[in-house]
């Protein structure tokens, strides 16, 4: 069952069953990973004081920053009621453990969890707007809300608009890609769980690509909001950023071309062994596929991605998949 929100839209499904999980009134665990981060981070942390949805609580896991960060952080926490912000040392291996040790901490408790980057500046409806979608989710249904983004430059100038998906999201589109920024995601009790089986030690590439395969393999909806919920701020220092331009798009394939998409799926297929129990049969049928194609060989190879269904949001990012799945780098 999925959702999207598309340019042209495509219809909704509104969901049936039992009542919505959480209400509008929800708690929202804030889940912000730092690491050197004191250029923008006030900016941003002024943004999520602004919101309009005030039930929210803050957890930075800092990763070893070497500047300004964590003094900024401990202001904003003693700037705030007891409780509002916690902080916490991350693992030291980079924004995906980071974000993955947060999330599947169990001292944290919440309705809902939203990913949260430190050089970001969030629009004051960003959680309001994810909570009137999630309210609408039936209770224990994994639940996944995402939005456009306005890219801004370094110094908060807006220069375009994050693309919208051309096709609705799912497990098949999921395994080969992620249509949906970390920094916009909120989701779920239900969808928590999935990641929090797998574990903060799970070997994935990235926490949000990770979120977007577990929550749709596992029978979740998916949303994503054509309404920007921030200013995305692209700048030379983004761990991933959002740069379209062709020369981004051959360099990412030449990096698959040299073995790095392989490398990733090989982190997301042993995650996913962990939550196989709980996939949908089709999707299981889709991995299985999957598992099938990267071991064989020739024509074999092909048989296998045509019966999995894997796709992307474009054309030429389908031929790239054949072309990457013919040669074994997938």
């Amino acid at each position: 069952m999925m959702t999207v929100a598309a340019k042209p839209p495509i219809a909704e499904t509104t969901p049936s069953g039992p009542p919505a999980a959480i209400g509008t009134a929800a708690r929202v665990a804030i889940l912000l990973g730092t690491f050197n981060g004191e250029r923008f981070l006030e900016e941003q942390l002024a943004s999520i004081e602004r919101q309009t949805h005030g039930n929210w609580c803050l957890f930075a896991a800092d990763d070893g920053s070497r500047d300004g960060t964590w003094a900024i952080l401990e202001r904003f926490r003693r700037a705030l009621p007891e409780g509002r912000v916690s902080l916490r040392l991350g693992p030291g291996r980079g924004f995906a453990a980071n974000f993955l040790g947060l999330v599947c901490a169990p001292d944290i408790e919440a309705e809902a969890f939203a990913y949260c980057d430190q050089d970001d500046i969030w629009e004051a409806d960003k959680l309001a707007r994810a909570l009137a979608w999630l309210t609408t989710v039936p209770a224990g249904v994994p639940a996944l809300y995402a939005s456009r983004s306005r890219l801004v430059d370094a110094s908060g100038r807006a220069f375009g608009l994050s693309p919208l998906p051309s096709r609705p999201p799912g497990f098949a589109n999921a395994l080969a890609q992620n249509i949906a920024s970390g920094n916009t995601m909120v989701f779920n009790r239900a969808a928590r769980s999935l990641l929090m089986q797998a574990g903060a030690e799970a070997p994935v590439p990235a926490h949000d690509w990770w979120t977007y395969i577990a929550v749709t393999g596992c029978g979740g909806m998916v949303h994503v909001d054509p309404m920007p919920t921030l200013r995305y701020r692209q700048h030379g220092g983004n761990a991933i950023g959002h740069d379209v331009s062709w020369s981004a798009r051959l360099r990412r394939l030449r990096n698959a071309w040299l073995g790095s998409l392989r490398r990733m799926n090989d982190g997301n297929l042993a995650a996913l062994a962990c939550l196989r129990d709980r996939l949908t049969d089709d999707n299981r049928r889709t991995l299985d596929h999957l598992e099938a194609m990267r071991s064989s060989v020739g024509l074999t190879r092909l048989l296998h991605l045509r019966s999995s269904g894997l796709h992307r949001q474009t054309k030429l990012g389908d031929l790239s998949l054949w072309v990457l799945a013919a040669t074994g780098r997938l």
